[in-house]
């Protein structure tokens, strides 16, 4: 046991300093894209044709939807005048899905919750985590924020076995023909008040699965949704970062 002790002694302390302090993002990470329509050259779409998932429209401006994206750079490097790049903000969840698409202005960042919610939740919130045909990209991030590392359990959250022991919903995967049913009966499971969190791509928007004809393109369709948070999978910090925003416990 002293042995175990003084090990754990010389590790120290492990959990990122955020939100107190701004997290250092390796150069690799891609983040919310910086857009600078005033770059594009008259008649140029070599951005949108090159995106695999639709996510780039150029009808009125320069414009990424964020709940398409997956965070490939095909588009970056598509673009010859640099007009769109991926920067390493990782803040990136909303609370409209409208917000998602993104031009010049960059991202409206997700509003609190109502007042009475958050009298609710802010200080202790239990999540049932519900993959709806996902591939197991963000449900292995939503796991990780409950390491050492983010220890989401710090701020009050959890993430809990049963829909009877939650406050709401963090959903993935674009919402296939087969998890339909079990999607339902798990939020029909969870007493109120409740929330709903989608998370990653799929959720969002169906990702690259969009269309396909036995899934749902994403979770709005089922489910009325309280967050979105992008990325293919987010990074554990997105996710801490957009449930931080909901429960109103950001200040920026």
């Amino acid at each position: 046991m002293i042995k175990e002790l003084l090990e754990r002694l010389r590790q120290g302390h492990k959990t990122t300093a955020f939100p107190k302090e701004s997290p250092q993002m390796p150069e690799r990470f891609r983040g919310a894209p910086a857009l600078s329509p005033e770059k594009c050259a008259d008649g140029c779409d070599a951005c949108s044709k090159a995106c695999p998932n639709g996510a780039i429209s150029l009808e009125g401006g320069l414009k990424v939807d964020l709940g398409r994206c997956i965070f490939c750079p095909d588009c970056s490097e598509a673009c010859a005048s640099g007009a769109i790049r991926y920067t390493v903000d990782f803040r990136l969840a909303v609370s409209k899905r409208e917000n998602l698409t993104v031009g010049a202005g960059g991202i409206s960042l997700a509003q609190p919750i109502q007042e009475e919610l958050r009298q609710i939740f802010a200080r202790s919130l239990k999540l049932r985590q519900v993959s709806a045909g996902g591939c197991n990209g963000c449900e292995a991030e939503i796991a990780a924020t409950g390491n050492i590392i983010f220890d989401l359990g710090r701020f009050g959250i959890q993430v809990v076995a049963s829909p009877r022991h939650a406050d709401g919903l963090m959903v993935t995967g674009p919402g296939t023909a087969n998890m339909k049913l079990a999607l339902e009966k798990t939020y029909e499971a969870t007493p109120g008040p409740k929330i709903v969190i989608a998370v990653g791509s799929c959720a969002l928007s169906g990702g690259p699965f969009r269309n396909l004809p036995e899934q749902s393109n994403g979770v709005e369709g089922s489910l009325p949704v309280d967050l979105y948070i992008p990325g293919c999978p987010p990074h554990p910090l997105t996710i801490l970062d957009g449930l931080l925003r909901l429960l109103g416990r950001l200040d920026d």
